[in-house]
């Protein structure tokens, strides 16, 4: 093992190490806090009771969660393939800059927790409304992701292709593609979380399933303990998106490491 395959290791055993005591110290101080001040367990429970609270309902917890991941795969991955395909397309169609980018942007502007309800009676209660909600929130970063990798194309690259009379698709496929690469893999960390956070919407306005079904059921119940552990599952599944992102773009493309 050379000496930087070590310090790379040492590096990730470092971030890990440290964020896991970050984490502990922060368990502790709210376990202790809300026992010092003896804040209420219905207002905020101590950190041992939502893990109580996780535990006695871990299988709702799985079966809820599945539900929210398959509407972030869907709407994600649906937002990711239209995002980039129309990113290329107002790049490289001077009317469509000038039309269909704006449109995008004006949409964009429109509250998406406001166009829920509509989205709802429109698709109705089940999958396809959480889809489109995911879909609604991760669209706009990868498009401005991708538009911004193909602006930042190097312009000497892009006259040294021009020197070599590459074709127009040789210069697209091995010199854009590259290019913009990091700024998609950005625009999909951005774009994960938000996905969680669309279907997650989609799912308090109206579903019979899903975590954050489970989170309106456990409010209306007073059951805050349970409230908190659905948040926290919540987080768990949009951090563990999110750290797939960063590797896979680790496996793709030598900026992300």
């Amino acid at each position: 093992m050379n000496s930087d395959t070590k310090r790379a290791k040492w590096k990730l055993n470092r971030n890990i190490i440290d964020g896991l005591i970050f984490f502990i110290i922060l368990g502790l101080l709210w376990e202790y806090a809300v026992k010092l001040f003896g804040i209420k367990s219905y207002l905020l429970p101590p950190l041992s009771d939502i893990f109580a609270a996780m535990w006695t309902a871990r299988v709702q917890l799985v079966e809820h969660s599945l539900v929210t991941l398959e509407e972030v795969i869907f709407g994600f991955g649906t937002a990711t393939i239209a995002g980039v395909a129309m990113a290329v397309v107002i790049y490289f169609v001077p009317l469509a800059k000038r039309t269909i980018y704006p449109l995008m942007i004006a949409l964009q502007s429109i509250p998406k927790i406001g166009l829920a309800p509509v989205i709802v009676i429109w698709f109705g209660y089940g999958l396809s409304s959480k889809v489109i909600m995911a879909f609604l929130f991760a669209f706009f970063p990868i498009i401005i992701a991708v538009m911004g990798g193909l602006s930042g194309t190097p312009q000497h690259l892009e006259e040294h292709f021009r020197a070599l009379k590459a074709s127009a698709w040789d210069t697209f496929w091995y010199l854009r593609v590259p290019s913009v690469l990091p700024s998609f893999v950005d625009g999909c960390k951005v774009a994960m979380p938000l996905a969680v956070i669309g279907a997650i919407v989609g799912e308090f306005v109206g579903s019979n399933e899903g975590l954050g079904n489970l989170i309106l059921m456990a409010t209306g119940s007073s059951q805050t303990a349970l409230t908190f552990g659905a948040l926290f599952a919540v987080t768990i599944l949009s951090l563990s998106l999110f750290y797939i992102i960063e590797l896979a773009g680790k496996l793709v493309w030598w900026r992300a490491h």
